[in-house]
């Protein structure tokens, strides 16, 4: 049995605090362990330990993975109950069947006593929710936001991003911060992802002033208040290398191997380091950073949907790649129009202009494939890219061939 300290109370109601850190423990049957919260956390911790666990432990981005599926079935549950204040509070007394028993009966009518030998403070297995009901679940707290396409702050009836304030540092940036340019227009629904990665899951963030521009705006303007575009005294940004991921590109880690416990983590890129040939990604919800190989990042980039036969009426839209699906060779791919997922072959799917991508399959010039280039252009009548290699080298290659 789990050694927990009892809840705040103040006039005959929990009194919860933002609280410190903890480390998900999936193993747990309890569920502030699950979700790596304190006792004492309040919602908004709970709501943002969810959130990226949920996204990180999706099924659709763990194919065939089926302990994936039981973590998200598990973390699912967990914070069903510790989000409803009547559950969270008989949880709090009597463990998981006092939860389960908070349905059936009203506030005065609590028990003193514990049930079936359970106590205050006391424990229980977790009780999991189906898949299906946890997908539900995992659906209606987003609502219109994306959930994959971005590191998003706000949930369904959270309200949106809200007002976003750029002021704080995010230390270890050289020459006063990276220009984030890139663009996250498309299929995002609902604000940048930088700034939701450092919002608190209400709407509220404190995030660096980067310099350069942000979400595609003119050079020498920043983000102000509530997204408004404000004048920026910084020297323009450097030219971005073609074969470079984009600074501010919304990225999961996979394959790795000695800190595989953070394969599936999100962050954002926040430079290349030509000398080593990595990425410095700044971890979801930390100032953490951690050096990574090109190969060991899948970037959820925004895509189109394009000559799809078998359902044309998903043709047009647009979508957020979520995982490569090797077995399948096909991404699954969140489609926001629908709020649901497909599976699509790379042919079918047309990156944006500016994506950073790399060759594979080229049979008629080998010695390209496994470079990058940045897409600037699709051609609809061929169903091609014009790539650019290099400053002097532009390659017109199929679809198929370029991947994220």
């Amino acid at each position: 049995r789990h050694n927990r300290s009892p809840p705040h109370h103040r006039q005959g109601k929990n009194l919860y605090i933002a609280a410190p850190k903890m480390a998900p423990n999936l193993q747990s049957d309890d569920y502030y362990e699950i979700l790596g919260c304190p006792r004492g956390a309040d919602e908004s911790a709970l709501k943002k330990a969810y959130r990226k666990l949920a996204v990180k432990w999706h099924p659709d981005k763990n194919p065939d993975n089926d302990q994936a599926t039981k973590n998200f079935q598990k973390i699912s549950e967990a914070y069903a109950t510790l989000s409803d204040p009547k559950k969270r509070k008989m949880y709090d007394m009597y463990g998981e069947e006092g939860a389960n028993a908070a349905d059936n009966m009203d506030e005065g009518s609590m028990p003193a006593g514990g049930f079936g030998g359970f106590h205050p403070g006391g424990g229980g297995g977790v009780q999991q929710m189906s898949p299906e009901e946890a997908q539900a679940f995992f659906s209606s707290m987003f609502g219109d936001s994306d959930p994959f396409g971005g590191i998003f702050g706000g949930m369904g009836g959270m309200g949106g991003p809200g007002n976003v304030s750029f002021s704080s540092s995010m230390g270890g940036m050289p020459g006063g911060g990276a220009s984030f340019s890139r663009s996250f227009g498309g299929g995002a629904g609902g604000g940048d992802p930088l700034s939701m990665m450092f919002s608190d899951g209400m709407g509220s963030s404190s995030f660096s002033s980067m310099g350069g521009s942000m979400g595609g705006m003119p050079p020498g303007m920043g983000m102000g208040i509530g997204g408004m575009p404000r004048q920026s005294a910084k020297a323009p940004p450097q030219p971005q290398p073609y074969d470079a991921i984009p600074p501010g590109t919304v990225v999961s880690l996979k394959g790795l191997v000695n800190a595989s416990e953070r394969n599936g983590d999100r962050g954002v890129v926040k430079q290349y380091v030509q000398q080593s040939g990595r990425y410095v990604v700044v971890l979801e919800d930390s100032d953490e950073t951690m050096s990574v190989k090109p190969q060991n990042l899948l970037q959820h980039v925004h895509v189109r949907i394009h000559d799809i036969t078998s359902q044309p009426e998903l043709n047009g839209k647009t979508g957020t790649i979520i995982t490569w699906n090797a077995s399948k060779e096909r991404y699954n791919i969140y489609v926001m129009a629908l709020k649901r997922v497909v599976s699509l072959k790379p042919g079918n799917v047309v990156l944006d202009n500016g994506t950073v991508a790399q060759l594979t399959g080229l049979a008629s010039r080998p010695e390209l494939n496994g470079k990058w280039g940045t897409i600037k252009d699709w051609v609809r009548e061929s169903n091609k890219y014009d790539v650019q290699l290099s400053p002097q080298q532009v390659i017109r290659v199929k679809v198929e061939n370029m991947r994220v």
